[in-house]
Parts: structure tokens; sequence; C-alpha cells
């Protein structure tokens, strides 16, 4: 064996499954592997550097998150949601969305203020450096945080499976200049909504907060089936 082919062996057996996850998962989400693309073994072992193996296990998790979609004599393509289903599906999540709001306690406890305060920041700082992975996971962290203070466990386990199911529509999003910036504001503005008491304009606001994304995705596919 040559000492190349002993590195790409070793780089092999040291590679994670889960950061093969992760790394597909983000060239889907934020549109370098746009919806309708095939996702073939070969071209993925090639683009990661990993073995068959670990992009099989990723392949099947990314099934499971909702953002890839294997068919049999098909094959792993990149989930593409039709306009209906787009519809449908910000439906269920503004619902919930909606009523976890509603049930947060205003005003808010200073706890509370003071760790989305901290989230807040650190959704900032990874946007200044365009930390693309940072910027999502701090922006979950942030609404995970909001919607658990409306105190049912099970609401938000609805909620994050929503936000999960619409991570492909929403998270590009979060590289646009324009949508990244709204969101940075919105979120401050929630948290001085948190220290009053307008539950219905918080919850408003929550709501009106993914429009930009779900807007955005409806347009994207709609110039994919125009061209």
């Amino acid at each position: 064996m040559t000492d190349t082919a002993s590195a790409e062996s070793a780089t092999l057996r040291r590679d994670d499954p889960d950061d093969v996850v992760a790394r597909l998962e983000e060239d889907i989400i934020f549109g370098r592997l746009p919806p309708g693309a095939r996702l073939t073994e070969d071209a993925l072992m090639s683009r990661y550097g990993t073995s068959r193996h670990f992009v099989r296990q990723a392949l099947v998790e990314a099934e499971r998150r909702g953002i890839v979609r294997r068919e049999k004599n098909v094959g792993a393509t990149v989930r593409f949601y039709s306009a209906e289903e787009v519809r449908q599906i910000y439906e269920v999540r503004e619902m919930l969305t909606r009523q976890a709001a509603l049930m947060i306690p205003l005003p808010a406890p200073q706890g509370l203020i003071d760790e989305l305060t901290a989230l807040q920041r650190d959704y900032c700082a990874k946007a200044d450096i365009r930390d693309l992975r940072g910027i999502h996971e701090a922006n979950d962290a942030f609404h995970v945080t909001l919607f658990a203070a409306c105190g049912n466990p099970y609401l938000v386990r609805s909620l994050q499976d929503y936000m999960n199911l619409t991570l492909p529509m929403r998270a590009k999003n979060l590289a646009d200049c324009d949508g990244l910036a709204q969101s940075r504001r919105q979120h401050e503005l929630m948290i001085e909504l948190l220290k009053g008491r307008d539950s219905w304009a918080l919850a408003q606001l929550c709501v009106d907060h993914m429009q930009f994304s779900k807007s955005d995705y409806l347009a994207r596919i709609a110039g994919e089936k125009g061209r």
C-alpha cells in the first residue's frame, strides 16, 4: 500500500459518521445541493472523503430527518417539496408556534430574558463571521428556548419536529443577508415583547418571523418549475 493510500485509509477509519451527516445536511439546507439533486454514493464519497459505509449511514439519517428521499430504482435525491406541501407544513407549524407563544407567561422571568439575550448575542456573533452551521444551530437554540417557556414539553417537541421538517426551506434563508438581518431584528423585538404583557403581539411576530423563508422557498421552486 502506498503512503497516500495509507493516509486515505487512516482518514476513513478516523471519520465520524455524525460529521458526514452534518456536512451532508449543511450542503442541502444551505442550497449547495438543490432540491431534486441526485445523491450517488460515489459522488458523496468523493465530496466528503469518506467511506461508502459512512455515506450510507448519512443518507439513512438524512432521510429520517426529512431532507433526503430514497426510492427504489431511483436512489437518493434531495427532498423536493411541492408548493402545496410547503403551505400545508407551514400551516401546522404556524398553529403550533402561535399556541406556544400565547402560553408563555408575560412579563417573562428575567432568567429567560437573560438566556435569550445570551443566545441572541451568540447568534449575531456567528452571523458576523458568516458561520452558516453556527448560525443555524444558534437560531434553533434561540427558538427552542423561547418556546420551552410555554411549559408544555409535548407542544415543544411537536414544534421541533416541524422546525426540522422545514429545515431545507428555511435554513438557506440564514445565508441570505436580507433574511438574516430581518431575523436578527425580529429576535430582538421578541425579547422586548417578552418584557411586556402583549401575548398576541408576541405570537403574531413569531408567526410573521417564518414568512420570509416560506415565501423564498416557494419562489425558488416556482423558478425551478419555470426552467
